[in-house]
């Protein structure tokens, strides 16, 4: 029984792991008006015939705060890394010198910068949420072990302890976003 208990509570505990894993990717990849090579995570090109990440096909730089510089490996890459940026919803406009991809990142007007703290609360929330269903389902999972004849002060404590893990997540969740609202209403 108590390697039941265990299991259900490491169980919770990966998957609040995740959703810390998640909400941090999500929060930083909103632009917060300062040219980051992560900005571009997520984005594709076709590389021979493969979906192939950007920063897999090219190296990126920043050589100032408002400046991307992706070097591709190949030449011929250039105008497949402008579609790719050009097509997704970041809002750039990308140049091209013939032998590298060059972004300027302009600066975020105020409302903007509103925009953004809302959506980095949205994804925050988002988190905390996988983060109760966690606690959820491992509460409910050890109220069936309880009707299975475990122990009522076992049951308890490991309520206790998700609980103490959800708490520690959540506060882990409330951090990340006070650093990124601060990165994004930082002029």
């Amino acid at each position: 029984m108590e390697e039941e208990i265990q299991f259900y509570i490491d169980s919770a505990k990966e998957q609040m792991e995740g959703a810390i894993v998640h909400t941090k990717a999500a929060l930083n990849k909103l632009r917060a008006g300062k040219a980051m090579p992560n900005m571009l995570d997520g984005l594709t090109v076709d590389y021979y015939g493969v979906a192939t990440p950007i920063g897999q096909a090219s190296s990126i730089n920043t050589p100032d705060a408002r400046t991307i510089t992706i070097k591709p490996f190949e030449k011929s890459l250039i105008q497949e890394i402008e579609k790719a940026i050009i097509n997704s919803d970041l809002g750039l406009n990308p140049q091209n010198d013939g032998e590298s991809v060059i972004i300027n990142i302009p600066p975020l007007s105020e409302e903007r910068r509103k925009i953004l703290v809302k959506h980095a609360h949205a994804e925050a929330e988002s988190g905390k949420v996988s983060i109760r269903n966690a606690r959820k389902e491992a509460n409910e999972s050890l109220k069936d072990l309880l009707k299975q004849s475990a122990s009522e002060d076992n049951i308890r404590d490991a309520e206790g302890e998700v609980q103490n893990l959800t708490n520690a997540f959540s506060k882990k969740i409330d951090e990340f976003l006070a650093a990124k609202e601060v990165e994004i209403m930082t002029v």
